[in-house]
Parts: structure tokens; sequence; C-alpha cells
């Protein structure tokens, strides 16, 4: 009876680890600006400042019209619409872009060790459309995955570095919670019951970064002073980069502009 016993004590403490470790852990809402340095529990807080990289991303040209989307198997996600739903792999206003994740690729100083916040973020699956679509995340910081459909979503990760995962979210209210344990640019979400539901995370060991919004803005704040190379991301256009030097309490330019599609 004592070994049944233990036996089930085992059992259940290795479940929990498996269930724990699957795919890693989580992260959050948008990012439109970066998260405070240090903010988390970890203890490593890598140098900042009061410098900021700001800018514009410019569209030039016709954007490519957006996928239209049949949710007419889904009512649930389709009533949320008033006009037919498209795929938003573009989001172009008066000549500007969203949705380009724009982060400092190198000139941090050496060894900088950044711990994850405590604060997590935020990625909401409604109307059948991940929200949001591109956003940023720490190293071991939690994304809260979320269900506002009361339909069946199947949440994927597909990452070339960290672990993947693969979860079902069959209720309007659920919540999982994941983090990814290394630095990887852009990890894909994709979920296996709407083909067309995409969204990405860039995963960094740093925190700073941005998403620009619908007007094609971004700001990094934060940042120490000196040399960076910064680089912008988008899913169908490519990357773009950019050398800029901020001295202590700068504000400095650095615009992009994209053009046509690469896809």
């Amino acid at each position: 009876m004592r070994r049944m016993v233990l036996g089930a004590v085992v059992l259940a403490a290795g479940v929990w680890g498996c269930g724990k470790g699957s795919g890693s852990a989580s992260s959050g809402s948008g990012n439109s600006a970066a998260a405070p340095a240090g903010g988390g529990g970890g203890g490593a807080a890598g140098p900042t400042g009061n410098a900021t990289v700001s800018g514009v991303i410019h569209f030039t040209g016709t954007a490519p019209a957006n996928p239209k989307i049949d949710m007419s198997q889904e009512s649930a996600c389709a009533s949320k619409y008033t006009t037919a739903p498209t795929d938003p792999q573009y989001v172009v206003a008066d000549g500007k872009l969203g949705n380009v994740f724009v982060y400092v690729k190198s000139g941090l100083p050496a060894g900088a060790k950044y711990a994850a916040p405590s604060t997590s973020v935020e990625i909401d699956q409604s109307g059948c459309l991940y929200h949001p679509r591109v956003f940023g995340a720490m190293v071991d910081q939690n994304i809260v995955i979320k269900n506002d459909d009361n339909v069946l979503h199947n949440i994927k990760a597909v990452p070339k570095v960290n672990r993947g995962f693969n979860i079902s979210q069959p209720q309007a209210g659920m919540t999982s919670t994941r983090h990814f344990s290394e630095s990887e640019v852009m990890v894909p979400f994709e979920c296996n019951v709407h083909g067309w539901m995409h969204a990405w995370v860039g995963v960094l060991p740093h925190p700073f970064y941005s998403t620009s919004g619908a007007d094609g803005s971004f700001s990094i704040k934060n940042l120490p002073a000196g040399t960076y190379t910064i680089e912008a991301w988008h899913e169908k256009l490519g990357v773009q980069q950019a050398t800029v030097t901020v001295g202590a309490g700068e504000t400095k330019t650095a615009d992009f502009t994209f053009s046509g599609s690469k896809a």
C-alpha cells in the first residue's frame, strides 16, 4: 500500500512538471512602447537610461488588398463584423504602416542582462482573429492567451529556437499562460481550426522594442546612451535596419519606408 501511495505522488509530480514545461512560457499585449527594464523578479537589471529612438513607418505605393475571410461557418465570429472580414496582413492608412515590430538588434553593452517583468502580456482571440497581431515579450515573460470567442480555438506556436506548444481553448473566457526561454524574432502563432488566424511575437532578452500603431508611429524608450542597430520587421515586407546614435536624454528619429509585397 505504501508503495502505491508513493507511486501516485511521483506520478502527480511528473504530470505537473510536464504541464508546466509544455511549450516553454508566456507574453502580452501590443507593446507599442518598451517595457520597463528589470521590472520582474529575476534580479538582473541591465543598464537603462533616458534616451529615446522613435519614428514612423511609411508605406509607398498602393497597399496589396488584404485577403477576404469566409467566416460563414463561424456565426459567433461573423456576428462581430459589420463588413466582410479580411486578414489584416497590411495595415496601411495615409501612407503609414502598422504592425511593424521595431527593436534594438545590437548595441547594448556586452553582457547586459535584464530580468523579465512580473507583468504579463496578453493576446486575445476575438472575431476569429488574434489581437494584437504583432507584439513583443521578453525572455521568460508570461504570455496570457485568451479566448473571447464562443468557438473552439487551437493555438499553435511554431518557433525555430524555442519549444513550441499546441493548446486547445474550446470555450469563451478560457485563458492559458506560456513563455519562451530563448530570444527569437519572430515566433509565429497560428490556429489549427481557423487557417487564416496568424500572429507573431518578438521574444527578446531586453525591453527595447515597440510595435508601430495604425498611424505608423513607434517609440523605444529608456535606452542608455549609445549607438544601436534598429531593425524593423514586417510579416510580408521583410526587414530593414538603421543605425542610430543617441546621447543621454536625447530623442533621435529613425523612420523606415516599405513598399510593395515580397510575399
